[in-house]
Order: C-alpha cells, then sequence, then structure tokens
C-alpha cells in the first residue's frame, strides 16, 4: 500500500470526523492531563525568596585625622568573613531558635539535619567587594523574611564582636609585653646600678677621663723632666762660678753692714706696703727683721765704743762677704730649692700616672661587662618605649572599635517580606498541563489518522489501487446515532467545562489565603 502523505484537505475532514468518533476520550484524556498539572502545581512546594545587603564601609572622617595612631580593624574578604559567621554553630542556633524549629524540640541528629538545609537554602555573595549580599528561600514568607534579617542582624553583631574582640586582645598582649618589658627594664637598671656601685671605675666616661688624665699626667712627667735637667745644667754652671769667687772682698764696719741692710729691709718693706696691709705676713715678717737690725746696731755701737781690752772692736770686725759671692751662692740655694721641688713634682706625677694607668687597665678590665649590661638596658629600653607608643596606638584603636568609628557594618538593604513565591509556581503549572492536555490528545488523533492503514478517501483509494474511482456514497447517519454523537459531544464539553472551573475554583482559593 502507498504511504505517501494525504494533503490537508483530504486529511482535515478525516480528522474532524475522528475528533467527534472519539471527542469524550480525548475530553477525558484532557482532564486527566490537565487535573494532573493542577494537581501537580498545588501539591508542589512554594519557595520564597529574601535577601539583603550590607554595606562595608572602611571610609571615616576619623580615619585619616589618626593616621598613623590608630589602625581601626579591617577585613578584606568580607564574603569569607560573612559565611563563617554566617554559617557558624553559634548563629545557625539562633537561627533555628528565632525561626521556630526548635518549637518541636527536634533532637541533636535532627538540628544537625535542619542546619545542614539551611546552609543549602542560604546564598552569600558578594557583587562588589563592599558589599555582602545574603539571600535566603523557604516555603514559609514570614519565616523566610525572618530568617533573612536575623542572619544580617547576626552577621553585623559577630563582625563588631569579633573586630573589638581583635582589637582587645591585641590591646591586651602589647600590655602585657610592656609590663614584661618594664620589669625587664628594671631589673637591667638594678643590675647596672650594682655594678656601678660595686666599681667605682665603671661610670659613663671613666675611659676617656683615665685617657685624657693620663695624657696630662705624662705631659707634666716630660715637663718636669725637662725642667730638672735644665735646673741642674744651671746648678753645674752655679757651682763652677762660684768656686771662682772669694767669700771676702773689702773690709767693712759692722755697723755699716748693719745700716746697709736695715736700708734694703727698709726699701724691701716700702715695696710690700704698696701691695698689702700691715698685717701681711712678708710685711710683718720684714718689720722683725728690721727691729732685729736695729738692736744689733745699737748693741754694735755700744760694743765699738768700749775698749778694745774691755771686749770691744776686733781687727776682723770690719771685714766684708764678697757680695757677688753671696749673690751666686744664694741663687745657687734658690736653684737647689727648685730643683728638690722639680724632683717632688715629678715623682708625684708618677706616681699619679702609675696610679691612672692602674685605674686605667680596671676600667678595661670591667668594660666588657659595663658594656654588656648597657647593652641589655638600652635594648630593653628601645624596646620598652616602642612597646609604650604602641599600646597607645592600640587602645585608640580599641576604642575605635568600641565607638565603631572605624569599619562599619550597615544594611544598605534591609530584608522584605517576599509577596509571591521564586521559582515554579502553580501558574507555571496549570499552563503547563492545560496546553499538554491539548497538545498530546491532538498528537494522539493526528497519529491516529495519519498511520491508520483503512481507506478514508475515494483519492487515497485512487493512489492505493491505481484505478479512478467514479462516485462515492456518503453514510447517513440515523436519527439514534445523531443523537448519540450529541451527547457524546456534550459529555466531552460537560468534561471540558470542569476542567476549566477546577482551575478557576483553585486560582479563587488562592487568591482569598493571600
Amino acid at each position: 500500500m502507498n504511504n505517501e502523505i494525504a494533503p490537508v484537505t483530504e486529511m482535515l475532514p478525516v480528522f474532524v470526523r475522528e475528533l467527534r468518533r472519539y471527542g469524550v476520550a480525548m475530553a477525558i484524556l484532557f482532564a486527566v492531563i490537565a487535573l494532573a498539572g493542577l494537581a501537580v502545581g498545588i501539591l508542589w512546594p512554594r519557595s520564597y525568596t529574601a535577601s539583603t545587603t550590607i554595606l562595608a564601609q572602611g571610609s571615616d572622617i576619623i580615619q585619616p585625622l589618626l593616621e598613623g595612631r590608630a589602625e581601626p580593624t579591617g577585613v578584606t574578604d568580607h564574603v569569607g568573613i560573612a559565611r563563617q559567621v554566617v554559617f557558624s554553630r553559634k548563629v545557625l542556633n539562633d537561627i533555628l531558635e528565632h525561626g521556630g524549629w526548635l518549637a518541636e524540640q527536634p533532637s541533636a541528629l535532627e538540628q544537625d539535619r535542619l542546619m545542614e538545609q539551611i546552609k543549602d537554602r542560604t546564598t552569600v555573595a558578594s557583587a562588589r567587594p563592599e558589599l555582602v549580599q545574603i539571600t535566603y528561600r523557604d516555603s514559609d514568607p514570614h519565616r523566610t523574611f525572618e530568617v533573612t534579617k536575623r542572619f544580617a542582624e547576626q552577621f553585623i553583631e559577630e563582625s563588631k564582636a569579633a573586630k573589638e574582640r581583635e582589637s582587645r586582645e591585641a590591646f591586651e598582649f602589647i600590655d602585657s609585653q610592656v609590663n614584661d618589658y618594664h620589669k625587664k627594664l628594671t631589673d637591667a637598671e638594678d643590675d647596672l646600678l650594682k655594678y656601678r656601685s660595686a666599681h667605682a671605675d665603671a661610670q659613663p666616661g671613666s675611659a676617656t677621663d683615665a685617657n685624657a688624665r693620663i695624657g696630662a699626667l705624662r705631659t707634666q712627667v716630660e715637663q718636669a723632666r725637662m725642667s730638672l735637667m735644665e735646673q741642674q745644667s744651671r746648678e753645674s754652671a752655679l757651682v763652677a762660678q762660684l768656686s771662682g769667687e772669694s767669700e771676702v772682698t773689702a773690709v767693712q764696719t759692722r755697723a755699716g753692714l748693719y745700716r746697709a741692710q736695715l736700708i734694703e729691709l727698709q726699701a724691701q718693706l716700702d715695696r710690700l706696703l704698696l701691695t698689702y696691709t700691715d698685717q701681711y705676713p712678708d710685711v710683718v715678717r720684714t718689720r722683725m727683721q728690721m727691729q732685729d737690725v736695729q738692736r744689733q746696731l745699737a748693741e754694735e755701737e755700744s760694743r765699738r765704743n768700749q775698749p778694745a781690752a774691755a771686749g770691744g772692736q776686733t781687727p776682723f770686725d770690719n771685714a766684708q762677704f764678697n757680695p757677688l759671692y753671696q749673690e751666686l751662692k744664694l741663687r745657687l740655694a734658690e736653684l737647689r730649692r727648685e730643683i728638690a721641688a722639680t724632683r717632688s713634682r715629678m715623682s708625684s706625677s708618677e706616681g699619679m700616672l702609675d696610679a691612672e694607668l692602674d685605674r686605667s687597665r680596671r676600667i678595661a678590665a670591667s668594660e666588657g661587662a659595663l658594656a654588656e649590661l648597657t647593652r641589655d638596658y638600652e635594648v630593653n629600653r628601645d624596646i620598652y618605649q616602642d612597646l609604650l607608643r604602641r599600646r597607645e596606638n592600640a587602645r585608640v584603636s580599641m576604642v575605635l572599635d568600641q565607638e565603631q568609628r572605624g569599619l562599619t557594618f550597615r544594611i544598605q538593604d534591609p530584608a522584605i517580606l517576599p509577596l509571591r513565591p521564586s521559582g515554579l509556581r502553580l501558574a507555571h503549572f496549570a499552563g503547563a498541563g492545560l496546553a499538554l492536555a491539548v497538545a498530546i490528545p491532538l498528537a494522539l488523533l493526528f497519529a491516529l489518522v495519519r498511520f491508520d492503514p483503512r481507506v478514508r478517501s475515494a483519492r487515497q483509494l485512487e493512489r492505493a489501487t491505481g484505478i479512478s474511482v467514479l462516485a462515492t456514497v456518503p453514510t447517513y447517519a440515523t436519527a439514534r446515532e445523531r443523537l448519540r454523537d450529541r451527547a457524546r459531544i456534550g459529555l466531552a464539553f460537560l468534561v471540558v467545562l470542569g476542567v476549566f472551573a477546577a482551575y478557576a475554583f483553585t486560582y479563587w482559593l488562592r487568591l482569598r489565603n493571600q
């Protein structure tokens, strides 16, 4: 048999005829499919979604003013921190209680299962680095709203608490380090003080002072040695000159000598009175010498007035010492006194130099221990001062976090009560059910007409046999058959009308429940 596709004009009457024939079956199939779609839409769990957006605001007018003095606690991965906070057990326990799940007193295993379901229905995302969006979906719109709102509140509270806790722990840690290093610094000061008290030479600058003192004493010793050599040379010259002079050079009375000496003392007294007062020791001593000379002069004059036999003047009374010899002898005596003083000064300088060298050796021996103690003290002092500055900076940072002056979180887009479910709703299932209820019966009817091997038209018979058909005899329905056809059509119409009535009733109930 030829299976060529018949033209649409030939298939359309056959299609209508078969539709009338199987109208009730197709109506029932339509009703079953449409009501099945409606039932699936009614039984399909509705899903409501609510979301909230949190802004992590880091800019603040106080931050540039306190730059370098305080470091507000910052968070870079806001989404990661939000996931850790939102999905923490503490927050999820609060969500279970706030969402009403704990009202049925579930077991620990059921609570864990509920937490996992809440995690699966919760999404934490970030459209921008400073924005955190929390989305939650549930079958209850009120619970969806409350849970989403509570998630945002818990995230902000936990973030603030974490910031405050972090800054407080940082301050407490630095404060403990400050106390530790204060004790170390005090111990280092005590050790340094004890060492300096036990070693008098272990003082700052002792080595420099000792070196300067040694240099000065060496200079004094060298100068004293040079002076001594010069004075000894002058002594040799004076001794040689003195050996060539006689002690007595002329004859002169003793009275004349006393008068000359008295004149010399009077001149010396006049010079002293020009500078000093009468109580000055040299003035008093000169006057006493003058009195002695005057007394000796008076005795000499009284002795000269006596005869020689009575113990008066002798032949040697007019002898006079050589003035040059006396002057040289006086200069030699003064020079020898200077030599003795120079030797004494040089000996004293050498003794002080030896003592200073011993002191320098003691300073060098104690310099290592003193340097180590000083180094420990300076290191502890520098660290302590740095920790003091850091503690104050940490204190300011802690106050900033407590007063929420640093990184702040605020709800940019609050959660709202979802009025319509998200995803597949009843309207979607109802529309799909109606579409399938219409398409499936028509598709089955088309397949029946297309693949039925029976001859349904004259043209189909001509194509199948190759014989021309001269005439066709149409079928004629009796009154009973027409009545039965109308009954089938009415029944099919009622079935379809019942389906639409069910759809309308469901829609009315949905509006009423809302």
